[in-house]
């Protein structure tokens, strides 16, 4: 089982956004079981649970793991493909956001469309080194600080800035033969905490010194 993979195809993205299948696919992320033991679980007929399974399996969603005697019957086991799933933009090729439509370094919205391009340019290297059976080259950086003021964030983004700029200076190499274009994105956004529940809420900003 995957960690995590990204759905790119816009039926699997319909197939797995369906209460039913995802609350199958939380079950079956958590362990094999068979649709007569899911069915306990969601409170559903072991057909109705049949039925939604084929669709999963159809798009990839869920694989057999195994299966069992029980009496006179043989139960298949499922497992879910992946612990987690993310909904490629491509899903929504048409009108996913596009960062190039405009820039703005301090829009929200800006940040967003970044995020969706990374999980769209990530989703689809991850398909194409699995299938090549290669091994994919990335790096990720994630921290949390707490900036005692607004002129502190700003002064910290300026420097971050600089500096990030000065080492894609130092080793750009745009004629160099056999070299490979990397995409950096550095982001910062006040961090979210969650309220008790799944849905987390946004820390208020420090407010700037009088």
């Amino acid at each position: 089982m995957l960690d995590v993979t990204v759905i790119e195809d816009p039926e699997t993205a319909a197939v797995s956004l369906d209460p039913v299948r995802a609350g199958l696919l939380a079950e079956l992320a958590a362990g094999p079981a068979s649709a007569a033991m899911l069915a306990g679980k969601v409170g559903l007929p072991r057909q109705k649970v049949n039925y939604h399974l084929k669709a999963l399996e159809r798009h990839g969603l869920v694989e057999l793991a195994g299966e069992r005697r029980k009496g006179n019957v043989t139960e298949r086991l499922m497992r879910a493909t992946a612990a987690s799933y993310v909904i490629s933009p491509l899903a929504l090729a048409s009108v996913q956001p596009d960062p190039d439509r405009f820039r703005d370094q301090l829009s929200a919205r800006w940040l967003l469309a970044l995020g969706a391009r990374l999980v769209r340019d990530v989703g689809s290297l991850i398909t194409g080194a699995a299938k090549a059976r290669k091994r994919l080259a990335t790096f990720a950086l994630d921290g949390e600080v707490r900036f005692a003021s607004a002129a502190d964030r700003a002064a910290f983004v300026e420097e971050l800035a600089a500096g990030v700029g000065a080492l894609i200076r130092k080793y750009d190499a745009p004629g160099a033969e056999g070299g490979r274009d990397h995409r950096i994105v550095v982001a910062v956004h006040p961090t979210l905490k969650p309220t008790g529940g799944d849905v987390p809420r946004p820390v208020p900003a420090p407010e700037p010194n009088p």
